[in-house]
C-alpha cells in the first residue's frame, strides 16, 4: 500500500496520502498518542524503501482511478512511520510533481541534523514539524524518540531548517491531558515555535484510538489556553480539535480502499458507512476484513473506529 484516500485535512483540504514507509511501522519515534500504534522498528537511519519510480506509478494510477469531483488538493507524505526515513524522499517529490498538484510533508522533524533530510523536505511544497514540547523531559514521555536521539540536536535543527526552506513551513502540537498541557509548558513550547516562524502553528488533540490507551484530550479550559498562549507569543495558532469529516475518496476497489486508508488513517464507523455507499458495496465486506484480520475494529470516546491489523 503506497497510495490511499482522498481524505479531507483540515490542514489540506483533500489529501491523497503517499505511504512510502512499509508495515509494520517503521519510525524514529514511538508517541503515545499515535493513530498507527506503537512503534515495531524504531529507526533513524535513512534507507531504501519503494523506488521513486514504483511511487509515482502508483500514485499516477490512483490519480486516474478518482473521478473529476475527486481529485485532490495536494499529495501528502503521511506515512506508516516516518517519512523522512526514505532516503528517496527528494527524488520521489520531484517526480511526483509531474501532475502538478501541490506536495506535502508531514514530519516528527527528529531527523532535521541530516543535511539530506533538509535537502529532501526543501523539495516540498508544504511542511509540517512536530513540536509538542519544549521540555526535554516532556518530549521523552510523549515522543519517545530513539534512543540515540538528542534533544538539543532537534531544537537546533528545527532552526537550521526553518532558515533553509522556502516553502510553507508549519509546526503542530499534540496536547495530551496531563503530559503536556499546563500553562507553563505550553508558554515554553510556544516559545520554541516562535522562533520557527512557522505560516500556521497547529493545536491538535487525540480524536482517534491513540497507542496508549490511557492518553486523552486536554479539557476545554487548557485547550482555550493554549491557543491563547500561542496568539500572545505572535504565533498564527488554528486548532484541529474535531473529525474532518467522512467524504473519503473511493477507486472502485473496496477492500483495498478500506485496507489502505486504515493503514495510517483509522476510519470513523459513519466514514465507513459513506465510502460503503459510493463504492456501492455490501456491509459484509467490513465483517470479511475483520475476520480475516486485516482490520480491526476499536472504541475510543465512545466512537467506533476501523484500524488496520497487522500481523504479529
Amino acid at each position: 500500500m503506497i497510495s490511499f484516500g482522498p481524505v479531507p485535512s483540515r490542514r489540506l483540504g483533500i489529501s491523497l496520502g503517499i505511504n512510502n514507509i512499509p508495515t509494520p511501522k517503521i519510525c524514529s519515534y514511538s508517541c503515545i498518542y499515535c493513530q498507527v500504534g506503537v512503534t515495531k522498528k524504531h529507526n533513524i537511519i535513512l534507507q531504501q524503501f519503494y523506488k521513486p519510480e514504483v511511487i509515482f506509478k502508483k500514485v499516477k494510477k490512483h490519480l486516474d482511478s478518482l473521478d473529476k469531483d475527486n481529485k485532490p488538493d495536494y499529495l501528502t507524505f503521511v506515512a506508516n512511520g516516518e517519512p523522512t526515513l526514505d532516503i528517496n524522499l527528494g527524488e520521489s517529490i520531484e517526480r511526483l510533481k509531474e501532475f502538478g498538484i501541490p506536495i506535502a510533508v508531514i514530519t516528527n522533524a527528529s531527523l532535521l541534523n541530516a543535511t539530506e533530510v533538509r535537502n529532501n523536505l526543501c523539495k516540498a511544497d508544504w511542511v509540517s514539524l512536530k513540536v509538542d514540547s519544549a521540555d526535554e523531559k516532556v518530549w521523552r514521555a510523549i515522543n519517545r524518540p530513539h534512543i540515540l536521539l538528542d534533544f538539543n540536536t532537534y531544537k537546533e535543527n528545527l532552526f537550521l531548517f526553518a532558515k533553509e526552506y522556502r516553502g510553507s513551513l508549519n509546526t503542530e502540537t499534540m496536547l495530551v491531558k496531563d503530559v503536556n498541557d499546563n500553562a507553563l509548558q505550553i508558554q515554553d513550547t510556544a516559545d520554541l515555535i516562535k522562533q520557527i516562524k512557522p505560516t500556521t502553528s497547529y493545536i491538535s488533540i487525540p480524536t482517534r484510538p491513540p497507542a496508549l490507551n490511557w492518553v486523552n484530550k486536554p479539557d476545554e479550559e487548557s485547550l482555550n489556553q493554549a491557543y491563547q498562549i500561542y496568539l500572545n507569543a505572535g504565533i498564527n495558532p488554528e486548532m484541529i480539535l474535531g473529525y474532518e469529516g467522512s467524504n473519503m475518496g473511493y477507486t472502485g476497489n473496496i477492500i483495498k480502499d478500506i485496507v489502505n486508508i486504515c493503514s495510517v488513517h483509522p476510519i470513523r464507523e459513519d466514514a465507513m458507512q459513506q465510502l460503503l455507499i459510493k463504492d456501492k458495496a455490501d456491509s459484509r465486506i467490513v465483517d470479511y476484513l475483520i475476520n480475516n484480520h486485516s482490520i480491526r475494529k476499536v472504541e475510543y470516546n465512545s466512537t467506533v473506529y476501523y484500524i488496520r491489523q497487522f500481523q504479529k
